[in-house]
């Protein structure tokens, strides 16, 4: 019932199966070559010498080898046999030949045909014969019932039978199936008692008068016991299968507070946490969890396991009241400053949520020096040293923590009484307070430096007012023929630069006259494109991206466009090898702009337009002084260093706000956050109409009729205008003071068609003359003339809105043209 062929594959078979004990049990007993080839089976486990095995034992083999090999397999305890790929027997053990003979079959068969008609086991068998033939390995169990005829049941009792497959190949590529036939009762049995005792510990577990549960790294209870579901009204079945997760029972403060211990690779801790846990109905469980975390030897966090004990009143869970030392817990727990106990060598023992949640490292175990910035750690170090020196004093430390969003923190530091020692560190936010405390000393230094810029401009509009009013004049009697044409041009375009540049200042102090109007940046920028392409050149790529749907706002075309233009030049410098600016634009809703600069940017809508260039970046030494005005990095001569001021006063005074982030050889990114204007579409149209009137009624001959009152106290300026009014034909009546203009408009008794009148005059000023001359009942229309922005006066005003106005400096035809336009209405 044997057969020869098979010799080879029983070799292959042996060296997974423990080649090498048998070549040790073996010596001195089989030939050497067969001890050697064991012997590499098994140190190599390369079932690949099966093939140069069968192709050295042939079909006439020795006889006296193939008894040897026929000894071998009947010394295994499992029945086993080769078959080949047609499911025919050509070769079995003779624990095999046994169990056949057992099943009454006279001849050798396969598993397949010995199980053949036993529902029980003939589909597993199947599902191994499909297996062998597709070249897998498979195992299947299958359980006997009492006095089966299947072969290698029992008459008294069940047999668990265990039938594995391994497909293997001769040397002439010829298929065949190794099988083994397991008798597995024993291990199962044992299996069902190990079971059965563990279902007897878990019922003593369950009844247990405390709650425990076990929880993988990630959070899911693998388990928890029935005293504990009954305290949560949780079902049994979700304390098992990972269903259920600690955040389910426990507090996100909790949660914190639990992990908030850094890892020991290889080591165990078990800590104690008096938490209160979140029931199935809403009620609140105070327990005292004495919680054990593992971790493995690279630190990762293996199943915890926790005892819960209730900690009511009266040792129930459900008790309204807790016990005095739970109460302090909480208010350990849930004071809004960090607390930490440290130790004599710096190690957080203990800390409460604040503390914890300050950073990712402020961890139990962890040095407290770790908390703070690598350049702060050794005053850390300091201050616990003087808090040790200093008994009953306090120490403070200021640190930085880094982070995603750096913060800014206090800590007081005293020594800790008792036999440990130790210190007692109280930590403070400080973060909000440092951003305000920077913010109020910017706005300090840049109102100050701003009024200083604002009344230098004002005297400066003044003088140029004189001078380019007085040009016009000269130039209304020069022919361009005339030597000297070219040069009162000169005079006139010098004085206008100079006006560009009192412009800036009183844009840095926010003093300057704004037209707002309803807008899209893509049609800003649109416009723009083509002069910011011929202000970069040719090295520099422009990319102007567009958000969708982009919001509206409400700005100044023109000073908008100025903002870009400055921030374009900028980037064009910083560039001088070239590079890539990109202008983009996107909204910001409410929710994302809490994000962006907390404290800072307060929260709401905005449109959002970056300028971002790929230039050399600012350093960080200067990165806060470069709104200031007059500062400048440029060499002599290549700039004011009022660029980024005028930026900076234009958006704050359209009620934006402008951030800039930049890295040293990566580039700077100027973040401008306009806020979004929501229109009234009645209101809308209707102003669009006024403009349009504006635009049709508005004449090219500026000659008009008429008596003028012209008030202003800088004889040069009232000099220009009365001149250049009298040459339009108007009859002008001049006063340097607003009481004498009172005066003359009392003599005139209702003679005086237009006044127009300075804003900041000694004795009364302007708004103060037009409410004098409302009281009176005069309502003779105004143009208010200044230095000063309309912005500045207006509030004085209280509600009178009968005036226009004229920012100084203007010439002779902007002059001519607001004197027309408000007579002409």
């Amino acid at each position: 019932m044997r057969a020869r062929p098979a010799l080879a594959v029983l070799l292959a078979i042996l060296a997974a199966a423990g080649a090498g004990g048998l070549a040790w049990s073996l010596r001195g007993s089989a030939p050497p070559w067969l001890i050697g080839v064991l012997g590499v089976l098994a140190a190599f486990g390369l079932l690949s010498l099966f093939a140069w095995i069968a192709g050295f034992i042939s079909f006439g083999s020795d006889p006296q080898q193939r008894a040897f090999f026929d000894g071998l397999m009947d010394s295994l305890s499992e029945a086993c046999v080769v078959t080949d790929a047609r499911g025919r027997a050509v070769y079995a053990n003779g624990q095999f030949i046994k169990l056949v003979s057992a099943a009454g079959i006279g001849r050798l068969v396969g598993v397949e045909n010995l199980y053949a008609g036993y529902p029980d086991a003939s589909e597993r068998v199947y599902r191994l014969a499909q297996a062998a033939r597709e070249g897998q390995s498979r195992q299947e169990e299958f359980r006997l019932a009492a006095g089966s005829a299947a072969a290698g049941a029992q008459p008294d009792r069940p047999v668990w039978i265990r039938v594995s497959v391994v497909p293997i190949a001769d040397a002439n590529g010829q298929s065949y199936a190794f099988w083994r036939h397991q008798d597995i009762t024993a291990d199962r049995e044992k299996q069902e008692r190990a079971f059965a005792h563990l279902q007897y510990i878990i019922s003593y577990l369950d009844r247990a008068p405390a709650g425990f549960f076990s929880a993988s790294a990630d959070g899911r209870i693998a388990y928890a016991n029935a005293t504990l579901a009954r305290w949560l009204g949780l079902g049994l079945e979700e304390t098992t299968g990972g269903s259920l997760s600690l955040s389910d029972i426990v507090s996100e403060a909790g949660m914190k507070l639990l992990s908030g211990v850094a890892p020991k690779p290889g080591e165990e801790l078990t800590e104690t946490f008096d938490l209160d846990l979140s029931a199935r109905d809403g009620r609140v469980v105070p327990v005292r969890i004495i919680h054990r975390v593992d971790y493995d030897a690279s630190g990762s966090l293996l199943p915890s396991r926790s005892l819960v004990l209730a900690r009511s009143a009266d040792e129930t869970p459900d008790a309204a009241e807790a016990p005095p030392d739970l109460r302090l817990s909480r208010l350990f727990n849930n004071a809004p400053i960090g607390i930490a106990e440290i130790d004599e060598t710096g190690i957080i023992r203990n800390a409460n949520l604040a503390f914890i949640s300050l950073s990712v490292k402020a961890q139990r175990g962890a040095p407290l020096a770790n908390i703070a910035s690598d350049h702060q750690r050794r005053a850390v170090g300091e201050a616990l040293e003087a808090a040790r020196a200093g008994e009953g004093k306090v120490h403070h430390a200021d640190i930085v923590i880094a982070g995603p969003v750096p913060k800014s923190v206090q800590f007081v530091i005293s020594r800790a009484s008792g036999r440990d020692g130790g210190f007692i560190v109280y930590a403070l936010d400080t973060t909000e307070n440092k951003a305000l405390e920077s913010q109020l000393a910017q706005s300090q230094k840049m109102q100050a430096i701003g009024q200083l810029a604002g009344g230098v401009a004002h005297d400066f509009n003044n003088v140029l007012t004189a001078i380019i009013g007085f040009s016009d004049l000269l130039l209304a009697k020069h022919r361009p023929t005339d030597p000297a044409f070219a040069d009162i041009m000169n005079i006139k375009q010098n004085a206008n630069r100079a006006a560009n540049l009192v412009r800036q200042l009183l844009a840095f102090s926010r003093r300057q006259t704004l037209r707002p109007e309803v807008l899209s940046l893509t049609d800003v920028l649109s416009d723009l494109g083509n002069l910011l392409g011929r202000l970069l050149g040719e090295k520099i790529e422009l990319k102007v991206v567009h958000g969708r749907e982009l919001g509206l706002v409400k700005v100044d075309i023109n000073q908008f466009e100025q903002v870009v233009i400055n921030l374009a030049v900028n980037a064009r410098d910083a560039m001088p090898n070239g590079g890539t600016l990109t202008v983009r634009t996107s909204n910001v809703s409410a929710e994302e702009s809490q994000a962006v600069h907390p404290g800072l940017l307060p929260p709401g809508e905005y449109v959002l337009c970056e300028v971002i260039d790929t230039g050399t970046g600012i350093p960080p030494e200067i990165l806060d002084k470069i709104w200031e005005p007059f500062f400048s990095t440029k060499e002599v001569g290549k700039g004011t260093g009022l660029g980024l001021s005028t930026v900076y006063g234009i958006i704050k005074q359209t009620g934006g706000f402008i951030f800039c982030t930049s890295r040293i050889g990566k580039g700077t990114t100027f973040s401008i956050f306009l806020p979004r204007h929501r229109p009234d579409p009645a209101a809308e149209a209707g102003a669009r109409e006024d403009k349009e009137e504006k635009k049709e009624t508005r004449r090219a001959d500026l000659t008009g009729k008429g008596t003028i009152l012209l008030v202003e106290d800088e004889d040069a300026v009232r000099a220009f205008a009365s001149r250049a009014l009298a040459s339009r034909g108007y009859t002008v009546l001049e006063a340097d003071s607003g009481a004498r203009a009172l005066e003359i408009v009392t003599e005139k008794d209702g003679g005086i068609d237009l006044v127009i009148s300075d804003v900041v005059m000694p004795e009364m000023d302007g708004p103060t003359l037009l409410k004098e001359l409302r009281r009176r009942g005069v309502t003779t229309k105004i143009i208010f003339i200044s230095g000063y922005a309309e912005d500045a006066f207006q509030k004085n005003l209280e509600g009178e809105e009968d005036f226009a106005f004229l920012p100084k400096p203007f010439s002779l035809k902007q002059l001519a043209e607001a004197v027309k336009d408000v007579m002409g209405g």
